[in-house]
């Protein structure tokens, strides 16, 4: 397995050894349990939909609110469904990670705090007056664990649920199903083309440039896909599948983000200063904000 996806806890590191010493199989390691984890949901949630039924009970999300009665009452409602979707990501994630190699007893209390703190984010986000005080749940998130990671020492059995990588794998499979095949058709071999060859020249001008400055190549790929397709997801999926180390594919994610972040502010005004409609430059602006923040996972929170 790679560096990127092989870390665990202290304890863990012998049992992950053995699930490295089986083999590169198909249920070797997190990249290839993620297409199945993904590619399994799918099937489940067409099967059902063939039938007359669907897994759209499981798609709960908080509802807006106003006062914190509404939002505890709403809980309330639909607490059944939130327990059935943290029971069947305990399986699927844990199955996966059992086979690694990683103690159970160790994963799934790890896994329930994160899945009720993220529960609660999300009910953040929901509150009516959230996007004026710029309360969008992956801001809330990015603060909250930028606090808990330099204030507070987790105890080494909580690391076991901490599976970055592994959750924006599956995530990642999961977008692809819901980019219907019919987008390209609406946007024409003109538009598919053009996407294709400006993500093709990105990646190589990165990826040689870094080479020609001496990067080690796994490093100059990462950066070179993160760049191309401006995701973090990308950047973090790429390094597992190349064998990135972990600080490469640290370094890529940063570069990435703090790179977005310049984008937003410098767009306009290069927009302005070639002529364009405001309505163009708008579009321009949005469109690489959300191109950024979907590949990163975040499109649930900006949508």
């Amino acid at each position: 397995m790679s560096e990127v996806t092989s870390t665990l806890p202290t304890g863990a590191q012998a049992s992950e050894s053995v699930a490295t010493r089986r083999g590169r199989g198909l249920f070797s390691n997190e990249d290839w349990w993620s297409v199945w984890l993904g590619l399994g949901l799918i099937v489940v949630a067409w099967a059902l939909f063939a039938s007359g039924s669907s897994i759209k009970w499981l798609a709960v999300a908080p509802a807006k609110w106003s006062e914190v009665g509404q939002a505890v009452g709403d809980l309330t409602a639909h607490l059944p469904n939130y327990v059935a979707l943290f029971a069947l990501f305990a399986l699927l994630f844990g199955s996966g990670l059992a086979v690694l190699g990683q103690r159970l007893v160790h994963f799934l209390p790890s896994f329930l705090i994160l899945f009720v703190a993220a529960v609660a984010i999300f009910f953040v986000g929901a509150w009516t007056q959230a996007s004026h005080y710029n309360l969008e749940p992956p801001l809330v998130a990015l603060v909250l664990g930028l606090l808990v990671s330099n204030l507070v020492r987790l105890p080494e059995w909580f690391l076991a649920g901490l599976r970055v990588e592994f959750y924006i794998k599956v995530g990642i499979v999961l977008l692809g199903a819901t980019l219907p095949l019919t987008l390209f058709v609406w946007a024409g071999p003109v538009a598919v083309g053009q996407a294709t060859i400006v993500s093709l020249v990105t990646f190589f001008t990165i990826f040689l440039a870094g080479r020609a400055l001496g990067l080690d190549k796994r490093f100059a790929a990462v950066l070179g896909v993160g760049g191309a397709v401006c995701g973090v997801s990308a950047a973090i999926a790429s390094a597992g599948a190349v064998r990135a180390k972990r600080e490469q594919a640290s370094v890529a994610i940063t570069l990435v983000v703090l790179w977005a972040i310049v984008m937003i502010f410098v767009l306009p005004f290069a927009s302005k200063a070639l002529g364009l409609s405001t309505g163009v430059a708008v579009n321009i602006v949005v469109g690489y904000v959300l191109s950024a923040h979907l590949f990163a996972g975040h499109w649930d929170g900006l949508h």
